[in-house]
């Protein structure tokens, strides 16, 4: 089943080119790792997904409707999500903002409420901290919460903008393993630059930077090999693999970027 079709798509802001040609088709229950510099139209892309901003050239099709008529189906985790920690907010009043519908600023949240945030606090392993002052818990298991609040509106779809941005390499694993597991009833979108480790739990992979380039990574011993240890993958070959004649959609140009130290 697809749940999310884009065909076509181009957008500008203020005349300059963001998107490009766009072309690109999410299956139910994929893992898609979104990747590509700084400035390329990640973010925008997540945006128009997200009906944040208007299409002005092509269509998205998210659960075969239009992007506004689908967020209830989506969870979102942005990239930045300023929590103030010195703001007395406890984990499961954090996880209750996450109710999409039914919010009722004059007389709280009822029982069933409360019991689908506690029900998302257990699917990220943090049920026993829902009376904790939020800014007492570590960068990873703040982000974990994050996750947790996005679920409770109960998506088909969960995105997350740089989800591992400020998380040592263990947290990042623990999110990646978190979102593999999630991924087993659900669709997971990430944008990312942590590609060594998001190699390892991504099945499909689109490079953006103005226009978008796209491989199916599903089958790693065949598409990769691994260094050292095998604990990962190598990111070049994927880069050299989004940047060649194989891809679908891909730039005539190869692909010109950084990863992030």
């Amino acid at each position: 089943m697809t749940v999310i079709e884009i065909k076509d798509l181009s957008f500008a802001y203020d005349k300059q080119m963001i998107l490009e040609h766009i072309n690109l088709r999410v299956e139910e229950k994929d893992f898609l790792a979104i990747i590509g510099p700084n400035g390329g139209g990640k973010s925008t892309l997540l945006k128009l997904i997200l009906g944040i901003n208007s299409l002005t050239i092509g269509s998205i099709s998210v659960l075969g409707k239009k992007p506004s008529q689908s967020l209830t189906q989506i969870g979102y985790v942005p990239q930045n999500t300023n929590i103030n920690t010195d703001f007395p907010i406890k984990v499961i009043e954090v996880v209750l903002m996450g109710h999409v519908e039914g919010k009722r600023p004059l007389f709280g949240y009822g029982k069933s409420e409360v019991l689908c945030a506690m029900g998302a606090l257990e699917q990220v392993s943090m049920a026993e901290f829902a009376e904790t002052k939020i800014g007492s818990l570590s960068g990873g298991q703040r982000q974990r919460i994050m996750i947790a609040r996005a679920l409770c509106a109960n998506p088909q779809i969960l995105i997350l903008d740089e989800p591992t941005s400020s998380i040592d390499i263990t947290g990042q694993r623990e999110i990646y393993n978190l979102l593999k597991m999630l991924n087993k009833t659900i669709t997971v979108i990430v944008v990312s630059h942590d590609i060594s480790v998001i190699l390892e739990y991504a099945n499909k992979a689109a490079h953006v930077n103005k226009n978008l380039s796209y491989h199916d990574i599903s089958d790693k011993q065949s598409t990769f090999h691994k260094h050292g240890t095998g604990e990962h993958f190598c990111e070049i070959e994927l880069l050299q693999m989004l940047g060649s004649d194989n891809c679908n959609t891909c730039d005539e140009e190869e692909p010109k970027w950084s990863l992030k130290p």
